[in-house]
């Protein structure tokens, strides 16, 4: 018997492995598909040598996570760090740029700079605080009360109608609000406003990192430091139920919510179940990936300093955008996340050629083919975009949900970043990454801290099953050496 079985291999799933295996712990990884790395993963999906981001592709949370800073992660996989962390442009008018220097971001946003600053600059000042705070479950007393206030009454400001007081132009709310739409919930939102806010002041931190040939690399440093350590990873194998497991002291699963419902059953009390039942899913994704001929020709060539790009135009479209796919549709400009990684890592695309990757939110589990929506997104703000296009690969969020069964209706956040389901993150608990059958753990972006890169779901779910199960501490500080 081994002592820990943990069921997908994503970057929390991996995170939680290397965390029992650094503990000393016999450790198996099971993942149903042929490649290791969920929503993580790197791969040639239009030609070949054009290496496109699966799903995740830039990495903010990375860089700030407690997790992948004690680990080693900048130590153990190259990332460059753009000095302009996303670009948004507008019509007619300069686009609004988020430097990773405040200062510069400040200058450039003219006379609603000072306005940035003041809401911005004391969340710079105080992000490894406000990184903290949102990183763990909130059902604890704030470890850093100053920046929680901070951080909380700025939330509040943004998050609901007063959330133009502070400016007067366009491009400040704009460059805002197209962060604050990766939640993908309807905006003005508290859940929005926070997760807006916390990607500008890590925008302006560490910066927004993209590593060198792409997020594949993440997730095959974390699979090489948990085989070094003794831990196997075994492909090809879906878990359906226990009794796809070998025996194991402990399990761990990350996956979804619903997954969670099924595979313990009838063990689980029937409160439980009711809970995870009711953990609502968000909004779904499409998206579509390019391999293209030239760099994107921006109408604003200062957008090209940018490997992310926000699409969407001023705050009010956004917020049209973002209450259509509420109201079950796709506005016919929407909002469209857009990265293009070749500009700073030329690695992954043949000499002079380039990748670009880009969604946008549809209603859960829409059949829509988002290719039209987004290249007519790109022509608004660079003309001549269609010319530059070799091939283009179209996933929608039904595909997604294919692919990845955690992305439920092409919902990649683990269920809806709402207020209420950031507090009760599968259920409500300050230990919801324990499940109450004994041995058995959720580890997934289902849990607090919900979805990104960070690591720290697996990484919380490991320390309780360590110290639950066989009474090992895991600090840190331990997983640096």
């Amino acid at each position: 018997m081994i002592d820990a079985t943990v069921v997908g291999s994503g970057p929390n799933g991996l995170a939680a492995a290397v965390t029992l295996a650094r503990a000393g712990l016999s450790v198996r990884v099971l993942e149903r598909n042929a490649t290791i790395g969920g929503g993580a993963r790197s791969a040639q999906l239009t030609l070949p040598g054009f290496v496109h981001d699966v799903c995740s592709a830039v990495h903010p949370a990375a860089l700030a996570s407690p997790f992948f800073r004690a680990w080693g992660l900048t130590d153990r996989v190259p990332f460059v760090v753009p000095e302009v962390s996303y670009a948004h442009p507008l019509d007619g008018a300069p686009a609004a740029l988020a430097h990773c220097d405040l200062a510069r971001t400040v200058e450039g946003l003219g006379g609603d700079g000072r306005a940035w600053r003041s809401l911005l600059g004391p969340l710079v000042a105080r992000i490894d605080a406000v990184t903290d705070l949102t990183g763990s479950t909130l059902l604890r007393v704030p470890p850093h009360p100053v920046a929680a206030l901070g951080y909380g009454l700025r939330a509040l400001e943004q998050g609901t109608a007063g959330w133009n007081g502070r400016f007067r132009a366009d491009a400040a709310p704009a460059l805002l609000t197209g962060v604050a739409a990766h939640a993908n919930v309807p905006l003005p939102s508290l859940a929005g406003a926070g997760a807006g806010l916390l990607l500008a002041a890590q925008g302006h931190a560490a910066g927004w990192g993209l590593p060198l040939g792409g997020s594949q690399r993440i997730v095959d440093a974390l699979a090489d430091d948990l085989r070094a350590h003794g831990g196997e990873i075994v492909t090809d194998a879906e878990v359906r139920s226990p009794a796809d497991l070998g025996p194991s002291t402990v399990t761990l699963l990350d996956t979804s919510a619903e997954f969670l419902d099924r595979f313990g059953g009838d063990r689980l009390p029937a409160g439980y179940r009711r809970a995870l039942r009711g953990l609502r899913r968000g909004a779904g994704v499409a998206k579509v990936d390019f391999a293209l001929s030239a760099p994107v020709p921006w109408s604003d060539p200062a957008v090209a300093a940018a490997p992310t790009v926000h699409l969407g135009g001023t705050r009010a479209e956004i917020v049209a955008s973002e209450r259509a796919v509420a109201a079950g549709r796709v506005a016919p400009a929407p909002y469209v996340l857009v990265v293009q990684p070749t500009l700073v890592d030329p690695s992954r695309a043949p000499e002079g050629r380039h990748v670009l990757w880009a969604y946008l939110h549809v209603p859960n589990g829409s059949p829509l083919d988002p290719t039209e929506h987004i290249v007519r997104q790109l022509e608004r703000f660079a003309p001549g975009f269609r010319d530059t296009v070799l091939a283009a690969v179209a996933r929608t969020a039904p595909d997604l949900e294919r692919d990845n069964p955690n992305e439920r209706g092409g919902d990649i956040s683990g269920g809806a970043a709402t207020l209420r389901q950031l507090v009760r993150r599968p259920v409500l608990s300050s230990a919801p990454w324990r499940t109450p059958i004994p041995g058995l753990y959720l580890c997934s972006s289902a849990t607090t801290p919900g979805p990104a890169v960070h690591g720290m779901n697996g990484w919380y779910a490991a320390r309780l099953a360590l110290r639950d199960r066989f009474a090992l501490p895991a600090p840190l500080s331990a997983l640096a050496s």
